[in-house]
């Protein structure tokens, strides 16, 4: 893509403020203000096709104000979009209005259209005589094509009290082409002393109000806005977007007690919340306590992103959770992504779209047992589902299988193997997990990889915060573990722990 400048993400929020000079064919944005700025929560894109892109923001002048509606009164807002080739808008390709309503807490998804394919875009927003901060955004290659070389960053885990977004500074510094999320981009508890920074409010968060407040906090935050604002984005939720160790509509227990209806309506108010807060497209947009969420996103003939939901339709986590070895985790009736979604994966792998096919998901997908068992809440915790999954891509023919995972606040690199249990099985896949963007605070320096005895296709472990930047060419695929030292304290440098290669053909980590 082609490089953001500084002006673009620092001073374009300015120009509500300032009033910088427009073209003078912008009929479109242009106002004095009247009323305070409502972009304070930032702007964002996602969901890119060969020929459109979602536009997102919300209106929200007064963030946190207590009953989620940012400050908003209950009346429909015009908001006006621009799309141009150029960050200057000279050249404007795109433009037209939306209605804003309060009963969408004044959040935006516009589909702009009539794009080229494989081609930088930039965007903004005017609102009640102000302008928004300007977003550079991209299409995908036209199906058929390979395009350009993607440059992608992807991470998960985001909790707010627990650290600064430095993470998400450093992954706009890089420009990516894509920006991937993998869950848990914000955390539904009540505050806690004694960290860098608290979360508004008092309790754990259970109505729509609640997630609209909280979202509204976590977008606050430069650092994200910096993200969203530089290349489109792609998300799906894990447990913490509702509520922690979720497993479909299956509590972890009754903390905080909540009725039957009580419950469904936090499940309910949680979905509106995201999908009001996420760039995504009208296809996704919830309907009572469910959302619609797991989706193919092709990126020409380059790669196939395969976006799983692994909370909403999985069986409750056996034997109780918690780490454990436990013989239930091998029953064949029981899904991790559920049969209707392991169905939906294995025909699209069937269909050999892209040279990549990559699956996004949330939790950690190879084996790793140790003395006391596995993790129940991931996929050794559903392992005949794994099998299915793996032997699946196998009897089709996938040549480039990779799993991306979050969840874990722990970066792994793992090949994929058709046997777990024999150390020397065929590696099949490649697996990166990326590390959180906060959760578990700074973490330390160590890179031994934990229970590598008894698991050796586990290549990698890093123990700090951060992410991965994977770059695709029809010929490999390199990623870079990134960390950042600190985050505890805001501006940390991002550095490269480790790198690796996945050839074409050839699943598996080769260290570079």
């Amino acid at each position: 893509m082609k490089p953001i400048s500084r002006r673009t993400l620092v001073l374009g929020g300015l120009a509500a403020a300032g009033a910088t000079a427009l073209p003078a064919h912008s009929s479109v944005i242009s106002a004095t203000a009247a009323v305070p700025y409502p972009f304070q929560l930032g702007i964002a894109s996602g969901e890119p096709d060969a020929s459109s892109v979602v536009l997102w923001t919300r209106l929200a002048p007064v963030p946190l104000s207590a009953d989620g509606h940012g400050g908003m009164a209950n009346a429909d807002v015009v908001v006006d979009w621009q799309v141009a080739s150029d960050e200057l808008f000279t050249n404007l390709v795109s433009s037209g209005s939306v209605t804003a309503t309060y009963a969408s807490a004044h959040s935006v998804h516009v589909i702009a259209g009539g794009l080229n394919s494989d081609s930088d875009y930039f965007y903004r927003f005017r609102a009640q005589g102000h302008l928004s901060p300007v977003g550079r955004t991209r299409t995908t290659p036209a199906l058929g094509a390979a395009g350009r070389n993607l440059l992608m960053a992807f991470t998960s885990c985001s909790h707010y009290e627990e650290g600064y977004f430095t993470v998400y500074r450093r992954m706009a510094e890089e420009n990516p082409g894509v920006i991937l999320h993998l869950g848990d981009y914000i955390y539904e508890y009540g505050p806690t002393a004694g960290r860098p920074r608290l979360h508004a409010g008092t309790a754990e968060i259970t109505t729509l109000a609640d997630y609209r407040l909280r979202y509204a906090q976590y977008k606050t935050d430069p650092d994200l806005q910096a993200a969203h604002a530089v290349a489109p984005w792609i998300v799906v939720p894990d447990d913490h977007e509702v509520e922690n160790n979720r497993a479909g509509h299956i509590r972890e227990n009754n903390t905080p007690a909540l009725t039957a209806a009580q419950w469904t309506a936090r499940e309910t108010g949680a979905y509106q919340a995201y999908y009001e807060n996420m760039p995504l497209r009208p296809a996704q947009a919830p309907s009572g306590a469910s959302i619609p969420l797991f989706r193919r996103v092709r990126w020409g003939n380059l790669a196939t992103f395969h976006m799983l939901d692994t909370r909403q339709y999985r069986n409750d986590q056996a034997c109780g959770d918690g780490w454990k070895d436990c013989a239930d985790a091998d029953l064949a009736s029981r899904s991790l992504p559920g049969n209707a979604q392991e169905s939906w994966l294995l025909d699209g792998l069937s269909q050999h779209q892209g040279t990549w096919d990559i699956i996004g998901q949330q939790v950690f997908f190879a084996r790793r047992f140790n003395s006391t068992g596995a993790s129940m809440d991931s996929w050794d915790g559903y392992r005949a589902s794994r099998a299915r999954i793996q032997q699946g891509w196998v009897d089709r023919g996938v040549r480039n299988p990779v799993v991306l995972t979050g969840d874990v606040h722990r970066a792994w690199g793992n090949n994929l193997v058709a046997d777990y249990n024999n150390p020397s099985s065929a590696v099949i896949g490649t697996e990166l997990v990326t590390s959180s963007a906060t959760s578990g605070g700074d973490g330390d320096a160590t890179t031994a990889i934990p229970d590598v005895g008894t698991n050796p296709w586990l290549k990698f472990f890093s123990n700090r915060r951060g992410y991965i930047r994977a770059t695709i060419s029809p010929t490999e695929l390199r990623s870079d573990f990134r960390a950042v030292a600190k985050v505890s304290e805001h501006g940390a440098a991002a550095t490269t722990l480790k790198s690796f290669v996945t050839e074409e053909g050839r699943p598996g980590l080769q260290a570079v």
